[in-house]
C-alpha cells in the first residue's frame, strides 16, 4: 500500500482522466525491512540501457558528464545504485534554451474517417508510435467530445528518432484499427530544455553498508504502546490500519515525533523497529 514514486523518462504523457478506485482515509502500513527494502526506500536502481545508468556510469569513469534535456533525471532522488555500488549524484543545470516538442492527438469518433493525408493499419505501425500509442488503443477509448478525445506527449524529434510516421512529419491522418477510423493531428509548441552536468560520489560500496548508513539515520524503536495502541500496529503489520481513531491518531503522533525517510503534510514513510523487527511503515493521516 506504501506509496511508490516512478521516473517519468520515456513514458507518455496522456491528456485522459483514469477513473481509481476508492482510497482510504487513513493508512498506517508496516512491512518487514530487509536491507534491499531499505536502500530500495531511499534510491533508484536504473535499467543498464537506461539514460539514467549511463550518465551515472560515464561520469564514475570520467569524472563528470552532460546531458540536454526537458527535465531533471534525478529530482526525486540524488542516490544510484548501480551493481552493488551507491552513488550521490549531483545534477546541476548549465544552460536554458528552448526546443521544438510534439503532442500526437487521437479522435475516436470523427465526423469525417475520410483520410487526407494516408491511412495506416495500426499493426502496421512502428514499434515507436506503437510503444506511446499502445496506452491508449489497450484500453476502450474515451470518445464523445468534440474534437479530438486524448493526446500523447511524444516529446522532441531527437527523442522520438527516425521511425515514428507522426513526428516530426505526419504521414497519415487515420488509424485504422480493425473496423474502426480514428483521425490523427500533430502539434507541436516550443518548450524549455537545459543542458545539464552531473558528476557521483561513492557513499557505499554493498547494500548493507548503505542499508546501515540510513538505520544509522532514521530508525527508531516503537515501543511503551497501550494495548490499543499495539492493536493498531498488529493490525497494520498483518495487512493495514485504516479506521480513524484515537488509537490510530496516537500511533500516528508517536511516529511522527521522529524523522521519515520521507514526510509530506499528510503522509510519510518511516523506518521503525517493533518488537525486535524492522519494518517500512507508510502512514497517511
Amino acid at each position: 500500500m506504501r506509496r511508490r514514486q516512478f521516473l517519468a523518462s520515456g513514458a507518455a504523457l496522456l491528456s485522459v482522466s483514469v477513473a481509481g478506485c476508492v482510497h482510504p482515509a487513513v493508512v498506517l502500513d508496516m512491512d518487514d525491512a530487509t536491507a534491499d527494502d531499505i536502500t530500495d526506500e531511499v534510491s533508484m536502481t536504473p535499467e543498464s540501457d537506461s539514460e539514467e545508468y549511463t550518465l551515472v556510469t560515464s561520469a564514475r569513469e570520467n569524472g563528470s558528464a552532460t546531458r540536454t534535456g526537458r527535465y531533471e533525471l534525478f529530482d526525486r532522488t540524488g542516490t544510484v545504485r548501480v551493481e552493488d555500488t551507491f552513488y550521490d549524484v549531483s545534477e546541476t543545470r548549465l544552460e536554458s534554451s528552448e526546443t521544438e516538442v510534439f503532442e500526437v492527438l487521437i479522435d475516436f469518433d470523427p465526423d469525417d474517417s475520410t483520410s487526407e493525408v494516408g491511412e495506416i493499419e495500426y499493426d502496421d505501425l512502428p514499434e515507436t508510435d506503437r510503444q506511446r500509442l499502445d496506452i491508449v488503443f489497450s484500453e476502450d477509448p474515451p470518445t464523445g467530445e468534440d474534437g479530438y478525445d486524448v493526446g500523447v506527449d511524444y516529446g522532441t524529434a531527437e527523442e522520438v528518432g527516425d521511425e515514428s510516421v507522426f513526428v516530426p512529419e505526419r504521414q497519415y491522418d487515420i488509424i485504422v484499427d480493425g473496423e474502426e477510423r480514428y483521425r490523427v493531428a500533430v502539434n507541436s509548441r516550443t518548450a524549455p530544455e537545459a543542458e545539464y552536468r552531473y558528476e557521483v560520489t561513492e557513499v557505499a560500496p554493498d547494500v548493507e553498508t548503505f542499508a546501515n548508513q540510513v538505520r544509522t539515520q532514521y530508525l527508531f524503536t516503537l515501543t511503551d504502546l497501550s494495548d490499543a495502541e499495539r492493536a493498531v500496529v498488529e493490525e497494520a503489520i498483518d495487512g493495514g490500519y485504516y479506521e480513524d481513531d484515537d488509537s490510530f491518531r496516537s500511533v500516528i503522533d508517536r511516529i511522527r515525533a521522529h524523522e521519515g525517510v520521507e514526510m509530506e503534510d499528510f503522509y510519510g514513510t518511516w523506518l521503525l523497529e517493533y518488537e525486535g523487527v524492522e519494518y517500512l511503515t507508510y502512514a497517511e493521516w
